[in-house]
């Protein structure tokens, strides 16, 4: 396995990985190891699906009924306002 060595790890960050190291019980290598598999979305036995912070968790997860009440809703906002046109 290769070593590797990081310098200048900023406060914040530092104090970070050791309250994780501290709430698991592990060190803080083992700690850094986990925390940069999941970051980069490995794990243990292989890759896991990417994992992202935006709306993707939404998709697809409305049931047709709630989709159709969404547009529904939307109805009024999708009208076209002669008025504004001229």
């Amino acid at each position: 396995m290769k070593a590797i060595t990081l310098r200048q790890i900023p406060t914040a960050l530092a104090e970070i990985i050791e309250r994780e190291a501290a709430a698991a019980g592990t060190s803080l290598n083992k700690t850094v190891l986990r925390l940069l598999e999941e970051a980069t979305g490995l794990s243990g036995k292989g890759r896991r699906p990417r994992r992202f912070h935006d709306l993707d968790e939404l998709a697809g997860s409305w049931t047709t009924k709630q989709a159709r009440e969404f547009d529904r809703h939307l109805g009024d906002q999708r009208q076209i306002d002669p008025d504004l046109w001229e």
